[in-house]
């Protein structure tokens, strides 16, 4: 039997007598799980190496491919996922937080007030996205510990910083969206700014405003109709 394992049939096949002895079935089917499992992330890297002893240099060779690319992928990651949650801080923290951050961090801070309703929803709001965009840092601040004597009409106050400088604001209910609005809304004005990389298609207040539009050149037609046909009914005074 070639593939039987001797001591003969090894001098056999150092000499190229015999073919490479080839691997059992179950043995490739070994090797191919644990390629599989580790393309899938569900080794780490520890693990694979320790298994690589298992296998000949060809394997090895494979292995290391999918290692070094599972690896940049989950270090890549790690970068990504660094944040994934609105935080809170206070003013002392302000510079290190927001104005030094990485260079290729994007910063959302809001700046808030409990007692204002609009404030909380924003709130709500930055919560939703900072888990949906982890790779970006969301914070809020209690105006206050930031700013002395600001004013309430400023409130809720959005500020997108990218390093160390201000891209975008959003100061005031209108500004940042008005009293009734959507998540979607403000993940549209933080993309517009660049902040965020939003899969939405289009600006999610566009049938709103469309809408509004209609209704407005509706009202003006209908008044017009009115004029003229008053115009028409007016008795003719010579």
């Amino acid at each position: 039997d070639p593939n039987e394992d001797t001591e003969w049939n090894d001098i056999l096949r150092d000499f190229g007598i015999l073919p490479p002895k080839e691997k059992p079935k179950d043995e490739i089917e070994e090797m191919f799980l644990y390629l599989q499992k580790e393309a899938e992330g569900k080794m780490n890297p520890e693990e694979l190496e320790e298994a690589e002893d298992d296998f000949d240099e060809a394997d090895r060779k494979a292995i290391e491919v999918y290692r070094q690319q599972r690896l940049q992928e989950w270090k890549c990651l790690q970068r990504r996922q660094k944040y994934g949650e609105l935080r809170e801080i206070c003013g002392e923290q302000y510079v290190k937080e927001v104005t030094n951050a990485p260079e290729d961090v994007w910063v959302i801070i809001h700046l808030y007030r409990s007692s204002i309703p609009m404030c909380l929803l924003v709130n709500e709001h930055l919560s939703l996205l900072a888990r949906k965009f982890p790779e970006v840092k969301f914070l809020k601040a209690i105006v206050n510990s930031c700013i002395q004597n600001y004013h309430d009409r400023c409130l809720p106050t959005i500020l997108v910083y990218k390093t160390g400088e201000i891209k975008g604001r959003f100061i005031g209910v209108a500004e940042c969206g008005g009293i009734y609005l959507k998540v979607e809304e403000l993940e549209w004005k933080l993309a517009e700014v660049g902040a965020i990389e939003t899969d939405l298609e289009e600006n999610p207040k566009k049938d709103i405003m469309n809408m509004m539009t209609l209704s407005v050149r509706n009202i003006s037609a209908h008044e017009d109709t009115n004029t003229k046909s008053s115009d028409v009914m007016k008795p003719d005074i010579t």
